[in-house]
């Protein structure tokens, strides 16, 4: 169909030179961020005190905020890779790496998660998003948007157990906005293994089975003192 894009079985999947751009793309915003990082930390004279020194100009990140969002999002994006369990509809329980992409809206807020989750989806995209792509929609729902939303964890982050219920709620998010491309462009594409009258919920069983799973996996995680403890002390280390 064109240099990026292929057509075949009513999809389009992209070419290795469409990954290529994928990437290429990921490096641009990872470019551009740095250069707001360091378009930030400019400096700028006080026009009502001429003669005090020029105080620093404040960035949309920090150049520590922008050290952990990548470490998080690269330990986020290696875990993706460690499928633990397979779920009978498609779709895996992963060695945790949900938690990864929330951890950063918990550290720093809704506005510094979503924009990590974002580049998230965009990673996840090029790993394995342009193997399926029905619609421009349809990607935007599955990947972009639905990543995106772990970082709606961030609005829990001034809460009490605001882990793990900012955890919970990203997670859910996610799902939902999986759940509606489901509807909206996968329902002909349901599992002979699915049965046929609960074929309604479909979209709702497949991708709430194996985030769930996920979840609960890594919520019992979080609720082991050692693991509280520690997740509490990158907090300070992240935000400090």
């Amino acid at each position: 169909m064109s240099y990026f894009i292929s057509s075949q079985d009513g999809y389009y999947a992209l070419t290795g030179a469409g990954m290529a751009a994928c990437g290429v793309l990921v490096v641009v915003l990872v470019l551009l961020t740095a250069l707001l990082v360091l378009t930030g930390n400019n400096t700028e004279a006080d026009p009502e005190k001429p003669d005090q020194p020029a105080a620093p100009k404040k960035g949309i990140f920090s150049v520590k905020q922008l050290v952990f969002c990548a470490m998080a999002l690269a330990l986020g994006f290696a875990a993706s890779y460690v499928k633990i369990v397979p779920m009978p509809w498609g779709g895996s329980v992963t060695l945790c790496s949900m938690l990864f992409v929330t951890l950063i809206g918990y550290w720093y807020g809704p506005k510094i998660g979503l924009c990590a989750g974002f580049a998230y989806g965009l990673l996840q995209f090029a790993q394995d998003g342009g193997t399926y792509i029905l619609s421009p929609l349809q990607a935007c729902l599955d990947y972009i948007v639905a990543f995106a939303a772990l970082g709606c964890s961030g609005f829990f982050a001034k809460k009490r157990n605001g882990l793990i219920k900012g955890y919970l709620f990203a997670i859910a998010a996610r799902g939902l906005f999986h759940t509606v491309g489901g509807y909206l462009y996968w329902m002909d594409y349901m599992p002979e293994n699915f049965p046929s009258s609960l074929a309604i919920i479909y979209p709702i069983a497949y991708n709430y089975s194996y985030i769930l799973a996920e979840g609960l996996v890594t919520v019992i995680l979080l609720s082991l003192p050692p693991v509280r403890k520690a997740m509490t002390a990158v907090k300070k280390l992240a935000v400090d």
